[in-house]
């Protein structure tokens, strides 16, 4: 394995890159030594929606006052983190958020994404029908 991609935190008031790590799911490198110190010397969770997750090959994207951390992958998890960074039409997404109200099967991975693709939290609960504050609490 080879430092397939990045960590990074996100400064405040920058428009969302990447994926969140907590919208990604587990990966191996979370469970590292060196990802367990990086993220406490910035008194952060893994579920944080500050913590995010880019490709190596996009690293000129994240902002250069960011703090990151190559991290590496296993071929399948390169492969999630590059779907979860896709940009996806907020269209598609508020379709499936629509559509969320038939199922609730991982809501929160859902809600994720759909953070990620810029839908507003408040647009995000008149959709699916989610407490506003559930919501929130994954933006925390």
């Amino acid at each position: 394995m080879a430092d397939d991609a990045y960590l990074f935190l996100l400064p405040d008031r920058h428009p969302r890159l990447g994926a969140a790590l907590a919208a990604v799911g587990t990966l191996e490198c979370t469970e590292t030594p060196a990802v367990h110190a990086w993220l406490q010397a910035h008194e952060v969770s893994v579920s944080s929606e500050q913590v995010r997750i880019l490709p190596a090959q996009a690293e000129t994207l994240i902002p250069e006052d960011a703090e990151r951390l190559p991290v590496p992958l296993s071929e399948e998890e390169a492969l999630k983190v590059q779907q979860e960074c896709a940009p996806q039409a907020v269209t598609d997404m508020e379709r499936e958020l629509l559509e969320f109200r038939e199922t609730t099967q991982d809501w929160e991975a859902l809600v994720h994404r759909a953070l990620t693709a810029g839908v507003p939290a408040e647009r995000i609960a008149r959709l699916t029908g989610l407490d506003p504050q559930e919501i929130g609490r994954l933006t925390a």
